[in-house]
């Protein structure tokens, strides 16, 4: 199972917010994964956590899924030249090991960042939401962002 979803137009991303996806090239077919087009938030499940009439199967089997994601960030004109950043969020927290950090020279340079990492939904859970935000001090703008989820 994979699936990929993208926003090739320019966005500009508030600080604290998440990068939005408006497009499903290639959706989850299994539904294993939820995503409205528009929203940054997807919603992963634990394919081993089934209910049966009110009682909880639960086979004690975490779910991994493998995100990775891909775009080009830049600092918008009129911003501030600084160090920006995107983030993958897991669960509302940010995983330290997918932060994506560059320090342009100047405004409108743009870089190309990428992470790929493991997000597991717990098997005490049913599902886990995974976003990217932006975890800069500042607005900046996001281009050609790809996300693809497959289970690990």
């Amino acid at each position: 199972m994979s699936a990929e979803y993208s926003n090739s137009a320019d966005q500009l991303v508030a600080a604290g917010a998440s990068v939005i996806f408006n497009e499903s090239p290639v959706p989850c077919r299994e539904n294993l994964i939820y995503h409205r087009d528009g929203s940054g938030i997807f919603r992963l499940v634990n394919r081993f956590f089934r209910q049966n009439l009110n009682v909880c199967q639960c086979w004690k089997r975490n779910s991994n899924y493998l995100v990775s994601f891909g775009a080009n960030i830049e600092i918008p004109t009129g911003g501030t030249v600084e160090t920006i950043s995107l983030a993958l969020v897991v669960d509302g927290e940010i995983d330290p090991s997918a932060i994506m950090e560059v320090t342009p020279a100047a405004v409108e340079e743009p870089f190309n960042v990428s992470v790929s990492v493991i997000a597991q939904v717990p098997y005490i859970c049913t599902c886990s939401n995974v976003s990217i935000r932006n975890i800069s001090t500042q607005p900046i703008t996001v281009s050609n962002a790809n996300i693809v989820v497959d289970k690990a």
